[in-house]
């Protein structure tokens, strides 16, 4: 039976899963905080079947469920469950309202303006629809809902965790590892690349140190303002000036804090936040050195009073997909999906932002792939493209980010069923016994 019927035979009914998603969507957590999400995970895996085998509470409130059956390989398939601090203006009629206190003492607004209830709605329903299946199959399918992704700490709080250590959680180690995400392209659209498929990131807050004091006596001040103000436009030049243009690299100063409400009052100090993008480690290394390099010279040059403060605050690792894994799965997802700029892609654009989950797959020295899906009404991105303000598409971790349901959950859910079926369909466990 082709990968297409046994999906077609199989798929669960997906009126369920839109509730089960609006839910999601109404009701987000912030980062290590997806204790209602997480808790609706495993009550819903349990309603699927008795069968799965969940460990919870791994990496804080990471969620481990394992389905054996029979022989073969293992394939571990990966959402993300927490959302981020940005107030809904989508207009949806489940929206969320949800205010939370963050882990700083403030009080939040919380979105799902990344996708991530999308993502564990496919993956559920990708459970659903392997359980149904199990004739069709033979190995074992671990699915794992992390927290933290927005963090960047999650995939490796899990690993620390004892993920797969037989002494602690004891998930079977996976001979490959896939995760999706959601992007504001067209609905109905999936793809693939070798290769780098997600850029790395690295995330600092700098502050530097002066002399605060009068606004009328710059002679008596080390003006803080000043020497974060040159910092910046001189981090401006890391990417024009020293990296090839045909490498992808980003640096960008995403916020300056410095003083109070004061209009005569200069602060002691101003804190700067960085945010660094490469599509390869050695572009990375020298972005990060370079940023470093020039807030302490900037900071000499003003004789500041002290060094720089240099905080590193997130870290993703650049996203590799594994050349076999990405030709096996894509010809997998070209015979179910049908090739076309509207449905799979399969040499897809690299993605600007960053992904941690690659880090499962790192860990045990496994190779993983990352595919993407469009979530953007296809009339929507008909219109924007006749007039030219593709851009003006809300894309992720926007307030007005709102993924059309359909086909996108579905489009999500065969995509986690081929990915898996192309190592675990009776076909493939054969041949690879031989």
């Amino acid at each position: 039976m082709s990968l297409t019927k046994v999906l077609e035979a199989h798929r669960p009914e997906l009126s369920s899963y839109e509730k089960l998603y609006k839910h999601f969507h109404s009701n987000p957590e912030l980062s290590n905080q997806e204790v209602e999400t997480a808790s609706t995970v495993v009550n819903h895996l349990r309603k699927i079947s008795p069968d799965f085998d969940i460990r919870s509470n791994i990496g804080g409130h990471g969620v481990a469920a394992i389905l054996r059956n029979g022989p073969g390989p293992t394939v571990l398939s990966r959402a993300d469950m927490d959302a981020l601090p940005i107030e809904e203006r989508t207009g949806l009629a489940y929206a969320s309202t949800k205010r939370v206190v963050d882990l700083h003492g403030g009080e939040q607004p919380v979105m799902h303006a990344c996708g991530h209830d999308m993502h564990i709605t496919c993956l559920l329903a990708y459970a659903e629809l392997m359980v149904s299946a199990r004739n069709q199959w033979r190995g074992t399918i671990v699915l794992v809902f992390q927290p933290a992704e927005e963090r960047g700490t999650g995939a490796q709080s899990m690993v620390d965790d004892g993920l797969y250590d037989p002494n602690r959680h004891n998930v079977p180690i996976p001979d490959v590892v896939f995760s999706g995400h959601v992007v504001p392209a067209r609905a109905g659209v999936i793809g693939v690349r070798p290769g780098t498929m997600a850029s790395s990131c690295d995330n600092l807050r700098v502050t530097f140190h002066g002399r605060g004091g009068h606004a009328s006596m710059p002679e008596r001040l080390v003006d803080p303002i000043v020497m974060a103000s040159s910092a910046v436009l001189r981090l401006q030049t890391l990417v024009s000036r020293e990296i090839h243009p045909s490498e992808h690299a980003v640096v960008t100063c995403a916020s300056f804090i410095s003083g109070t409400s004061a209009e005569n009052v200069v602060s002691d100090d101003a804190t700067i936040t960085i945010d660094i993008r490469a599509n390869n480690q050695t572009t990375r290394q020298k972005l990060y050195d370079g940023v470093l390099r020039i807030v302490q010279a900037e900071s000499a040059a003003s004789n500041a009073v002290a060094v720089p403060t240099v905080v590193r605050t997130r870290s993703f690792p650049v996203t590799i997909n594994d050349a076999m894994v990405t030709a096996r799965v894509g010809e997998a997802f070209r015979d179910h999906f049908g090739p076309g700029d509207h449905s799979y892609v399969a040499d897809y654009p690299r993605l600007s932002f960053s992904e941690d989950f690659c880090i499962l797959a790192s860990a045990v020295e496994k190779p993983s792939l990352l595919f993407a899906y469009g979530c953007t009404a296809p009339d929507k991105v008909d219109q924007a493209q006749k007039e030219g303000i593709l851009e003006s598409i809300p894309g992720n971790h926007s307030s007005l980010f709102a993924p059309q349901i359909f086909p996108t959950m579905q489009i999500g859910i065969d995509a986690y069923a081929v990915s898996a079926l192309a190592w675990l369909s009776e076909t493939q466990v054969n041949e690879l016994g031989r």
